[in-house]
């Protein structure tokens, strides 16, 4: 934002430039916002703007939310815990056969350069892991299936 201070007619006024799109500026004088044309100024053509739909993660630290992709009903096929965002597996904290427990510490996920736990909230016996140390995965890959 870019504020002058203009007089005209040996009234002064301040005047702060918000935002200039294209050829069109939101300005406020004296406190007072207004929309201006600006003359001279080309109009370019507007690159589209790409609006990426929200996700939920599924390492929600409160139990009572289900971050698991069946409900309780199906536990004996086992319930997938799913990537919450993609990145690389820096470290996996179970093994196949080990028993977890709600909240305990799966696996550990490098996303846009911060470290996010990857937590159970099942309790149950690890039954597969899909994901090992070094893999890549994308948001929604299966990491490990509990059972």
């Amino acid at each position: 934002m870019k504020e002058y201070k203009i007089k005209v007619n040996g009234n002064e006024y301040v005047v702060e430039v918000k935002n200039v799109e294209d050829n069109v500026a939101t300005v406020s004088v004296n406190g007072q916002e207004y929309t201006a044309e600006v003359e001279g100024m080309a109009s370019k053509p507007k690159a589209p703007k790409v609006i990426q739909k929200p996700t939920i993660p599924s390492t929600d630290s409160h139990p009572s939310v289900a971050k698991t992709s069946a409900p309780a009903a199906t536990a004996t096929a086992g319930v997938s815990i799913k990537s919450p965002l993609p990145g690389v597996i820096l470290d996996v904290f179970v093994k196949e056969g080990d028993t977890v427990k709600i909240g305990q510490r799966l696996m550990l996920l490098e996303a846009m350069k911060m470290e996010n736990n990857i937590e159970s909230d099942k309790e149950g016996v690890v039954k597969s892991i899909s994901a090992r140390k070094g893999d890549s995965v994308l948001e929604g890959d299966v990491l490990l299936t509990i059972g």
